[in-house]
Protein backbone atom coordinates (compact mmCIF):
# COMPACT_ATOMS: atom_id res chain seq x y z
CA UNK A 1 0.00 0.00 0.00
CA UNK A 2 1.11 3.86 -0.46
CA UNK A 3 0.66 6.28 1.72
CA UNK A 4 1.19 9.67 0.56
CA UNK A 5 0.32 11.50 3.75
CA UNK A 6 -0.30 15.25 3.94
CA UNK A 7 1.37 15.57 0.16
CA UNK A 8 -0.32 16.10 -3.26
CA UNK A 9 -1.88 18.52 -5.81
CA UNK A 10 -4.60 17.85 -8.55
CA UNK A 11 -1.27 18.01 -10.74
CA UNK A 12 0.32 15.21 -8.73
CA UNK A 13 -3.11 13.02 -8.72
CA UNK A 14 -2.82 13.12 -12.42
CA UNK A 15 1.30 12.37 -12.47
CA UNK A 16 0.83 9.62 -10.20
CA UNK A 17 -2.53 7.76 -11.15
CA UNK A 18 -0.86 8.30 -14.60
CA UNK A 19 2.44 6.14 -13.39
CA UNK A 20 0.22 3.31 -12.05
CA UNK A 21 -2.69 3.15 -14.61
CA UNK A 22 0.39 2.27 -17.12
CA UNK A 23 2.09 0.49 -15.26
CA UNK A 24 2.82 -3.47 -16.07
CA UNK A 25 1.57 -4.62 -12.08
CA UNK A 26 2.00 -7.29 -10.70
CA UNK A 27 -1.20 -9.73 -11.39
CA UNK A 28 -0.64 -11.49 -7.92
CA UNK A 29 -0.30 -8.24 -5.54
CA UNK A 30 -3.07 -6.36 -4.16
CA UNK A 31 -2.16 -2.39 -4.65
CA UNK A 32 -3.60 0.32 -2.47
CA UNK A 33 -3.01 3.94 -2.43
CA UNK A 34 -4.03 6.11 0.06
CA UNK A 35 -4.15 10.00 -1.04
CA UNK A 36 -4.63 12.80 1.70
CA UNK A 37 -8.64 13.46 2.15
CA UNK A 38 -8.70 16.26 0.32
CA UNK A 39 -7.86 14.23 -3.20
CA UNK A 40 -9.61 10.85 -2.35
CA UNK A 41 -12.66 11.76 -5.08
CA UNK A 42 -10.27 12.71 -7.69
CA UNK A 43 -7.47 9.65 -7.21
CA UNK A 44 -10.76 7.18 -7.46
CA UNK A 45 -12.10 8.71 -10.12
CA UNK A 46 -8.54 8.65 -12.41
CA UNK A 47 -6.37 5.40 -11.21
CA UNK A 48 -7.07 1.68 -12.48
CA UNK A 49 -9.93 -0.52 -11.45
CA UNK A 50 -7.47 -2.67 -10.03
CA UNK A 51 -5.96 -0.37 -7.64
CA UNK A 52 -7.67 0.50 -4.75
CA UNK A 53 -7.81 3.72 -3.09
CA UNK A 54 -8.03 4.06 0.51
CA UNK A 55 -8.12 6.74 3.85
CA UNK A 56 -5.00 7.89 5.79
CA UNK A 57 -7.54 8.06 8.68
CA UNK A 58 -11.43 7.46 10.38
CA UNK A 59 -13.18 8.83 13.06
CA UNK A 60 -14.61 6.03 15.59
CA UNK A 61 -17.76 7.56 14.82
CA UNK A 62 -20.77 8.27 11.97
CA UNK A 63 -21.68 11.61 11.39
CA UNK A 64 -21.73 14.65 14.51
CA UNK A 65 -20.05 17.16 15.96
CA UNK A 66 -16.31 16.10 15.13
CA UNK A 67 -14.81 18.72 13.33
CA UNK A 68 -12.19 18.11 10.66
CA UNK A 69 -12.92 14.11 11.47
CA UNK A 70 -13.86 11.52 8.13
CA UNK A 71 -16.71 9.36 9.30
CA UNK A 72 -15.82 5.75 7.43
CA UNK A 73 -19.57 6.11 5.93
CA UNK A 74 -17.88 9.04 4.14
CA UNK A 75 -15.16 7.22 2.96
CA UNK A 76 -17.24 4.61 1.41
CA UNK A 77 -20.08 7.18 0.08
CA UNK A 78 -16.65 8.40 -1.94
CA UNK A 79 -15.87 4.63 -3.34
CA UNK A 80 -12.85 4.21 -1.13
CA UNK A 81 -12.21 0.14 0.12
CA UNK A 82 -9.81 0.69 3.23
CA UNK A 83 -8.80 2.97 5.90
CA UNK A 84 -5.85 3.46 7.42
CA UNK A 85 -5.76 3.38 11.37
CA UNK A 86 -3.25 3.85 14.17
CA UNK A 87 -0.14 5.21 11.96
CA UNK A 88 2.37 6.59 13.99
CA UNK A 89 1.78 10.04 12.92
CA UNK A 90 -1.81 9.88 14.13
CA UNK A 91 -0.53 7.69 17.56
CA UNK A 92 1.76 11.21 17.87
CA UNK A 93 -1.32 13.39 18.07
CA UNK A 94 -2.48 11.25 21.43
CA UNK A 95 -4.34 8.63 20.02
CA UNK A 96 -4.28 5.33 22.10
CA UNK A 97 -4.44 2.49 21.57
CA UNK A 98 -8.78 2.37 22.78
CA UNK A 99 -8.77 5.00 20.64
CA UNK A 100 -7.20 3.11 17.50
CA UNK A 101 -9.00 -0.18 18.08
CA UNK A 102 -12.39 1.54 18.20
CA UNK A 103 -11.75 3.35 14.88
CA UNK A 104 -10.77 0.04 13.18
CA UNK A 105 -13.99 -1.68 14.63
CA UNK A 106 -16.17 0.91 13.25
CA UNK A 107 -14.65 1.17 9.53
CA UNK A 108 -14.58 -2.95 9.60
CA UNK A 109 -18.39 -2.50 10.39
CA UNK A 110 -19.06 0.33 7.91
CA UNK A 111 -17.58 -2.02 4.77
CA UNK A 112 -14.05 -0.50 4.79
CA UNK A 113 -10.77 -2.81 4.83
CA UNK A 114 -8.62 -2.16 7.40
CA UNK A 115 -4.88 -1.18 7.24
CA UNK A 116 -3.78 -1.86 11.22
CA UNK A 117 -0.64 0.00 12.24
CA UNK A 118 1.66 -1.18 14.79
CA UNK A 119 5.02 -0.10 15.85
CA UNK A 120 7.41 0.45 18.80
CA UNK A 121 10.15 3.92 19.36
CA UNK A 122 13.51 3.80 18.96
CA UNK A 123 13.89 3.53 23.11
CA UNK A 124 11.68 0.85 23.21
CA UNK A 125 13.54 -1.18 21.05
CA UNK A 126 16.93 0.06 22.35
CA UNK A 127 15.27 -1.35 25.84
CA UNK A 128 14.22 -4.66 24.53
CA UNK A 129 10.79 -3.92 24.43
CA UNK A 130 10.09 -4.42 20.82
CA UNK A 131 7.84 -7.55 21.29
CA UNK A 132 5.92 -6.88 24.42
CA UNK A 133 4.87 -3.44 22.49
CA UNK A 134 3.61 -4.60 19.40
CA UNK A 135 1.67 -7.47 21.21
CA UNK A 136 -0.07 -5.06 23.69
CA UNK A 137 -0.94 -3.29 20.32
CA UNK A 138 -2.59 -5.80 18.58
CA UNK A 139 -4.17 -7.15 21.85
CA UNK A 140 -6.09 -3.62 21.64
CA UNK A 141 -7.09 -4.33 18.63
CA UNK A 142 -8.23 -8.06 19.03
CA UNK A 143 -10.53 -6.57 21.89
CA UNK A 144 -12.47 -4.86 19.28
CA UNK A 145 -12.05 -7.02 16.41
CA UNK A 146 -13.46 -10.74 15.98
CA UNK A 147 -13.35 -11.22 11.82
CA UNK A 148 -10.04 -10.34 10.83
CA UNK A 149 -10.23 -11.03 7.02
CA UNK A 150 -10.49 -7.89 6.03
CA UNK A 151 -7.89 -6.42 8.09
CA UNK A 152 -4.17 -6.23 7.19
CA UNK A 153 -1.52 -5.62 9.54
CA UNK A 154 0.99 -3.17 9.52
CA UNK A 155 4.27 -3.29 11.55
CA UNK A 156 6.28 0.12 10.95
CA UNK A 157 9.31 0.43 13.48
CA UNK A 158 9.10 3.94 14.19
CA UNK A 159 12.64 4.48 14.99
CA UNK A 160 13.28 3.79 10.80
CA UNK A 161 10.57 5.82 9.54
CA UNK A 162 12.63 9.50 8.07
CA UNK A 163 15.40 8.92 10.16
CA UNK A 164 17.93 7.42 7.93
CA UNK A 165 18.03 4.27 10.48
CA UNK A 166 16.64 0.95 8.75
CA UNK A 167 15.21 -2.34 9.98
CA UNK A 168 17.49 -5.61 8.79
CA UNK A 169 15.43 -7.59 7.02
CA UNK A 170 16.42 -10.08 9.98
CA UNK A 171 14.92 -7.87 12.03
CA UNK A 172 11.58 -7.12 10.05
CA UNK A 173 11.22 -10.51 10.05
CA UNK A 174 11.83 -11.73 13.76
CA UNK A 175 9.09 -9.28 14.56
CA UNK A 176 6.43 -10.40 11.73
CA UNK A 177 7.14 -14.04 12.97
CA UNK A 178 6.79 -12.87 16.30
CA UNK A 179 3.03 -11.25 15.43
CA UNK A 180 2.58 -14.68 13.56
CA UNK A 181 2.68 -16.41 16.60
CA UNK A 182 0.88 -13.82 18.54
CA UNK A 183 -2.06 -14.37 16.91
CA UNK A 184 -2.19 -18.14 16.12
CA UNK A 185 -1.75 -18.46 20.49
CA UNK A 186 -4.37 -15.71 20.93
CA UNK A 187 -6.45 -15.68 18.18
CA UNK A 188 -6.22 -18.60 16.25
CA UNK A 189 -3.96 -20.96 13.93
CA UNK A 190 -6.26 -19.76 10.93
CA UNK A 191 -6.26 -16.49 11.34
CA UNK A 192 -2.66 -16.41 11.40
CA UNK A 193 -1.68 -18.32 8.96
CA UNK A 194 -4.12 -16.28 6.69
CA UNK A 195 -3.39 -12.88 8.51
CA UNK A 196 -1.11 -10.12 6.28
CA UNK A 197 1.44 -9.14 8.22
CA UNK A 198 3.36 -5.95 6.23
CA UNK A 199 6.26 -4.13 6.76
CA UNK A 200 6.12 -0.26 6.49
CA UNK A 201 9.79 0.93 7.71
CA UNK A 202 10.58 3.17 4.98
CA UNK A 203 10.92 0.53 2.14
CA UNK A 204 12.11 1.16 -0.88
CA UNK A 205 12.81 -0.06 -4.46
CA UNK A 206 16.27 -1.36 -3.22
CA UNK A 207 15.11 -2.73 0.06
CA UNK A 208 12.12 -4.30 -1.02
CA UNK A 209 13.27 -7.62 -2.61
CA UNK A 210 15.45 -9.58 -0.18
CA UNK A 211 12.33 -8.08 2.65
CA UNK A 212 9.97 -9.99 0.55
CA UNK A 213 11.95 -12.43 0.53
CA UNK A 214 11.34 -13.34 4.13
CA UNK A 215 8.22 -15.58 5.23
CA UNK A 216 6.41 -13.59 7.24
CA UNK A 217 6.26 -10.36 5.11
CA UNK A 218 3.70 -10.39 2.88
CA UNK A 219 3.67 -6.86 1.46
CA UNK A 220 4.70 -2.93 2.27
CA UNK A 221 3.01 0.27 3.80
CA UNK A 222 5.22 2.64 1.61
CA UNK A 223 5.69 6.29 2.18
CA UNK A 224 7.82 8.96 0.50
CA UNK A 225 8.34 5.97 -2.46
CA UNK A 226 4.93 5.66 -2.86
CA UNK A 227 5.72 9.04 -4.57
CA UNK A 228 7.92 8.22 -7.11
CA UNK A 229 7.96 5.74 -9.87
CA UNK A 230 9.62 3.44 -7.92
CA UNK A 231 6.34 2.68 -6.12
CA UNK A 232 5.84 0.24 -9.44
CA UNK A 233 8.84 -1.57 -8.53
CA UNK A 234 8.01 -2.38 -4.73
CA UNK A 235 4.45 -3.69 -6.01
CA UNK A 236 6.35 -6.11 -8.56
CA UNK A 237 9.48 -6.98 -6.12
CA UNK A 238 8.10 -10.13 -5.69
CA UNK A 239 8.89 -10.88 -8.98
CA UNK A 240 13.05 -10.20 -8.00
CA UNK A 241 12.72 -11.62 -5.05
CA UNK A 242 15.77 -14.05 -4.20
CA UNK A 243 14.01 -16.47 -1.63
CA UNK A 244 17.43 -18.52 -1.30
CA UNK A 245 18.87 -15.16 0.25
CA UNK A 246 21.45 -12.49 -1.42
CA UNK A 247 24.37 -14.22 -3.46
CA UNK A 248 27.66 -14.31 -1.87
CA UNK A 249 30.94 -13.88 -4.06
CA UNK A 250 34.84 -12.59 -3.40
CA UNK A 251 36.72 -10.05 -5.09
CA UNK A 252 40.56 -11.25 -5.86
CA UNK A 253 42.51 -8.03 -6.41
CA UNK A 254 41.52 -4.73 -5.32
CA UNK A 255 42.55 -2.68 -9.01
CA UNK A 256 39.66 -0.75 -10.13
CA UNK A 257 37.60 -3.65 -11.66
CA UNK A 258 37.37 -4.61 -7.94
CA UNK A 259 35.79 -1.64 -6.45
CA UNK A 260 33.62 -1.27 -8.85
CA UNK A 261 31.88 -4.34 -8.06
CA UNK A 262 31.98 -3.58 -4.16
CA UNK A 263 30.13 -0.31 -4.68
CA UNK A 264 27.56 -1.84 -7.20
CA UNK A 265 26.79 -4.55 -4.23
CA UNK A 266 26.75 -2.26 -1.67
CA UNK A 267 23.89 -0.79 -3.66
CA UNK A 268 22.31 -3.73 -4.34
CA UNK A 269 20.81 -6.63 -1.38
CA UNK A 270 20.94 -9.53 -2.98
CA UNK A 271 24.80 -9.41 -3.90
CA UNK A 272 27.42 -9.60 -0.40
CA UNK A 273 30.67 -9.79 -1.09
CA UNK A 274 32.06 -11.82 1.96
CA UNK A 275 36.00 -11.16 0.96
CA UNK A 276 38.94 -9.27 -1.05
CA UNK A 277 41.81 -10.62 -1.20
CA UNK A 278 44.94 -8.79 -2.64
CA UNK A 279 48.96 -8.96 -1.51
CA UNK A 280 49.79 -6.16 -2.47
CA UNK A 281 47.74 -3.71 -0.45
CA UNK A 282 46.96 -3.59 2.92
CA UNK A 283 43.67 -3.24 4.91
CA UNK A 284 44.34 0.05 5.95
CA UNK A 285 45.55 1.41 2.38
CA UNK A 286 42.07 -0.25 0.82
CA UNK A 287 39.83 1.78 3.57
CA UNK A 288 41.90 4.84 1.98
CA UNK A 289 41.27 3.76 -1.76
CA UNK A 290 37.55 2.64 -1.30
CA UNK A 291 36.73 5.76 0.91
CA UNK A 292 38.96 8.49 -2.20
CA UNK A 293 38.66 6.55 -5.04
CA UNK A 294 40.44 9.11 -7.69
CA UNK A 295 38.80 6.57 -10.66
CA UNK A 296 34.64 6.17 -9.19
CA UNK A 297 34.61 9.16 -7.17
CA UNK A 298 34.08 9.53 -3.59
CA UNK A 299 32.19 6.66 -1.54
CA UNK A 300 28.98 8.47 -0.59
CA UNK A 301 28.27 5.90 2.74
CA UNK A 302 30.63 4.59 5.68
CA UNK A 303 33.92 2.93 5.35
CA UNK A 304 35.99 1.17 7.64
CA UNK A 305 38.71 -0.76 9.35
CA UNK A 306 39.66 -3.17 11.78
CA UNK A 307 40.76 -6.20 13.04
CA UNK A 308 41.09 -7.76 9.88
CA UNK A 309 37.71 -6.76 8.08
CA UNK A 310 36.68 -3.85 6.03
CA UNK A 311 33.23 -2.29 6.48
CA UNK A 312 31.48 -0.80 4.34
CA UNK A 313 28.26 1.17 5.42
CA UNK A 314 28.06 -0.76 8.12
CA UNK A 315 29.00 -4.95 6.32
CA UNK A 316 31.88 -6.63 7.19
CA UNK A 317 33.87 -8.07 4.34
CA UNK A 318 37.12 -10.21 5.19
CA UNK A 319 40.59 -9.13 4.32
CA UNK A 320 43.22 -11.90 3.09
CA UNK A 321 46.58 -10.52 1.59
CA UNK A 322 47.87 -13.82 0.21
Amino acid sequence: GGNWKCNGSMAMVDSLTSTLNSADLSKDTEVVICPPAMYTGSTIGKVRDDVAVGVQDVWMNGAGAYTGETSAEMAGDLGAKWALVGHSERRGKGETDADVAAKAAYALDKGLGVIACIGESLEEREAGKTLEVVSAQVAAYATQISDWSNVVVAYEPIWAIGTGLTASPEQAQEVHEALRGWFSKNVSPEVANDLRIIYGGSASGKTAPELSSKPDIDGFLVGGASLKPEFVDIVNCRGTANTAGPIRIGINGFGRIGRLVMRAAAENPMIQIVGVNDPFIGIDYMEYMFKYDTVHGTYPGTVSSADGKFSVDGKEIAVFNE
